[in-house]
């Protein structure tokens, strides 16, 4: 396969970037999408240019830091999948594509492709830790949890932080990001002890950063993990219980 790619090209965050196009010859339709760029790094290394910085670990679809925009979609064409493991058979023989970082203001462009995520660290640091002391270690069914319930925490807590929901998002919400990450602990009955006021200072760091949603749906359907958009739901239900919840706990103590 022989491509044009119009890359994002900016090199440090706060100046100025543009569109750089490279024509990509004898490209294997097999070969990853990450792949593809290396070839094209491997070409400008050798020609004595810059490579084009990009995020990547895992490549199995599991760290989340492979996001980029392709063709104005977060991952690309393939939906369910994360950039590290979308192929080149997605695309066809002389195609034009384009490449980007993220837009989101929350997510300034560090370089090139590369955006800072750090937001999201924030609203994980805000949810604390679950303060539940087990002692040992129990036998598996000494905290009996309903299939449903277990079953909806596994569905959430696929989210791995990719940030697809914000860049797809025409307001830059994270509430996808934020639901999943309040019920896969929420749902549980490890994660009561702390499960509202978890909530709230969750939610309220996420809203310092982000847009409001409204329920567009766009990020469920560019996230790679395919998950609902009925944790959003969830969690603005627990945050109108955590209100009132932690009001009357404060009244308590008084």
């Amino acid at each position: 396969m022989n491509l044009t790619l119009r890359v994002w090209r900016q090199p440090r965050r706060g100046s100025e970037g543009a569109f750089k196009t490279y024509e990509v010859k004898d490209v294997s339709p097999d070969a990853s999408f990450f792949e593809m760029l290396d070839q094209l790094n491997e070409r400008l290394n050798d020609q004595g240019e810059e490579p084009v910085a990009f995020d990547s670990d895992c490549r199995e679809g599991i760290c989340g830091t492979c996001g980029v925009m392709i063709n104005g979609s977060p991952h690309g064409p393939q939906s369910g999948t994360a950039t590290c493991q979308l192929h080149m058979r997605k695309f066809n023989d002389g195609d034009t594509i384009t490449v980007e970082p993220w837009r989101a203001l929350a997510f300034p462009v560090l370089k090139d492709l590369i955006v800072d995520r750090s937001p999201f660290d924030e609203i994980i640091q805000a949810g604390g830790y679950i303060s539940a002391n087990i002692g040992a270690a129990q036998d598996a069914n000494a905290t009996l949890v309903p299939k449903p319930a277990a079953e909806s925490s596994m569905d959430a807590a696929a989210c791995i932080g990719c940030a697809a929901c914000v860049a797809a998002c025409p307001n830059s919400a994270a509430n996808l990001f934020t639901a999943a990450k309040i019920a896969h602990l929420g749902l549980l009955p490890q994660g009561q002890p702390e499960r509202y006021l978890r909530t709230v200072a969750m939610v309220e760091t996420m809203e310092s950063y982000f847009g409001s949603c409204t329920n567009f749906g766009e990020c469920e359907t560019a996230c790679p993990k395919s998950i609902s958009i009925d944790v959003i739901a969830w969690m603005n239900r627990d945050y109108v219980a955590a209100q009132w919840k932690n009001l009357r706990k404060q009244g308590q103590q008084a």
